[in-house]
């Protein structure tokens, strides 16, 4: 199984260069030169995968108050200004007050350097003065950057050249981020159960995150999950079945009725995120012993973890920030796997953590094994669980917090997912390794105040993350 992101809304990104008209009698041919520069930009970004709302060089004020209205109009997502030459803030500051999206500022020089000695031999002082102007990009960013930070309007400004890869690699972070946010602001969140009692770090405050995240929350009966349940059909249940053998190592002391029990609820799992267009899941039950109720929570694991390697990430203990954290990695196509401390190697300098319930199987190292469980710990009865390990390689281990003053924040570190023995006890764990330490790593993540969970996704993506922050406009915490 390979890891794809979940499907989200495409991105729009909203393109314009900045020059001035008073230069284009003045130098002929400049301003063709520029607009094939700003051509070049829109041809990168279209094959990044974005829908590129172009308002071309914008070189006066008037055409300015024009773009800023195709921006608008075509509900523009997040906006790329391109420093073609020096350019009058006044043509600037209209576009991006009224497009009211997010702006990223394009100081990118044709060349990363003159060749001065062909400079100097066209011996034309207006001939030199034309080429100058065609490289003095970084002449704006400083009257750019002053008239924002006057207006209070967020910027974020990449410099280099028009092909320099580490500048279009932190472009491409950007669309990544933007990606990420509008999936987040088109999800449907749902929350089934109650949060498991005591837990009070994962208590959190839907509206917030409502607000900052812009998604939807729907709250979920466990009786409408049991009606959809006793609906499902015997071909329903076989065609459950062998989705578990296609999609897990089914061990062979899971016995027969416990596989139909976890199919014919996997089936109703699916039936509810697909009747009420669900992105995510936080879920918790117990139920009186015996209760119908309870016979489905304690046969939840196998179908929920179908449904998060199928973009639709589910936290157990109804941990709605921790499936937060889980969708964000997963709209990033890092998968997102719920994870919490397990224990610490201070042999190895290592965490282990890991998790019972869902996990992202489309990160694991190999098979995922469906195994039966006497017990699960903490919670009533007993059923099947999976057991699997993260690939090993560079993660991402990312928290949603909230902190005391009820403010959200993401918590990033950036570790390794190393080779060593595991605990086989029917859940997902793995060991990492952080550039810090182990102990230094769990003191500080923990000085964040995140709650006792995280999510775990593949690659490092810190830098992503700081990015999406700053769209949300809340603070990315970064430990390693």
């Amino acid at each position: 199984m390979t890891c794809t992101p979940s499907p989200a809304k495409g991105v729009r990104a909203g393109l314009f260069g900045i020059g001035l008209d008073t230069y284009w009698p003045q130098f002929p041919g400049l301003h063709d030169r520029l607009c094939g520069y700003l051509e070049r930009i829109h041809g990168r970004l279209a094959a990044a995968g974005v829908e590129v709302v172009d308002a071309g060089l914008v070189d006066s004020v008037p055409k300015a108050r024009e773009a800023a209205s195709l921006f608008r109009r075509e509900e523009a997502d997040i906006l790329f200004l391109y420093v073609s030459t020096y350019a009058l803030s006044s043509t600037v500051l209209p576009v991006v007050q009224r497009a009211g999206v997010p702006v990223v500022v394009l100081n990118l020089q044709p060349e990363a350097a003159l060749d001065y000695a062909a400079f100097n031999a066209l011996g034309d002082r207006g001939l030199m003065t034309g080429e100058w102007l065609a490289n003095c990009q970084a002449c704006s960013a400083p009257e750019i950057a002053c008239v924002f930070n006057r207006a209070g309007i967020d910027y974020h400004l990449v410099t280099g050249t028009l092909d320099d890869p580490e500048a279009w690699r932190e472009i491409g972070a950007w669309l990544d981020a933007a990606r990420a946010a509008n999936g987040m602001r088109e999800n449907r969140v749902g929350v089934l159960g109650h949060y498991y009692g005591g837990m009070l770090d994962v208590y959190s405050d839907m509206t917030q995150q409502a607000a900052v995240f812009g998604c939807h929350f729907e709250l979920l009966e466990m009786c409408r999950l049991r009606e959809l349940r006793d609906a499902v059909t015997d071909a329903e249940v076989e065609a459950k079945l062998a989705q578990f053998r296609g999609e897990f190592d089914v061990a062979p002391e899971c016995s027969a009725a416990e596989l139909a029990r976890a199919a014919k609820t996997s089936c109703a799992l699916d039936a509810l995120a697909a009747r009420h267009g669900l992105g995510a899941m936080a879920y918790y039950y117990e139920g009186t012993p015996g209760n119908e109720y309870e016979n489905i929570v304690t046969s939840v694991i196998a179908g929920n973890s179908l449904l998060t390697a199928h973009g639709v990430p589910v936290a157990g203990e109804c941990e709605v920030k921790n499936v937060q954290a889980m969708k964000i990695l997963d709209l990033l196509g890092a998968g997102g796997s719920f994870s919490e401390f397990y224990l610490m190697d201070f042999a190895d300098d290592v965490v282990l953590l890991g998790h019972d319930g869902p996990g992202h199987m489309a990160i694991a190292d190999g098979p995922v094994k469906l195994v039966p469980l006497p017990i699960y710990h903490g919670k009533p009865g007993q059923g099947l669980s999976i057991e699997m390990k993260v690939k090993n390689g560079p993660v991402t281990l990312l928290s949603v917090v909230q902190d005391g003053a009820g403010r959200l924040k993401l918590l990033v570190a950036e570790s390794e997912s190393v080779p060593g023995p595991i605990l086989h006890i029917g859940n997902t764990n793995s060991r990492y390794r952080f550039p810090i330490g182990a102990k230094n790593f769990v003191n500080a993540w923990s000085a964040a105040g995140p709650a006792h969970h995280c999510a775990i996704g593949i690659g490092h993506l810190a830098d992503t993350l700081e990015k999406l922050a700053a769209l949300w406009k809340i603070e990315c915490v970064r430990v390693c």
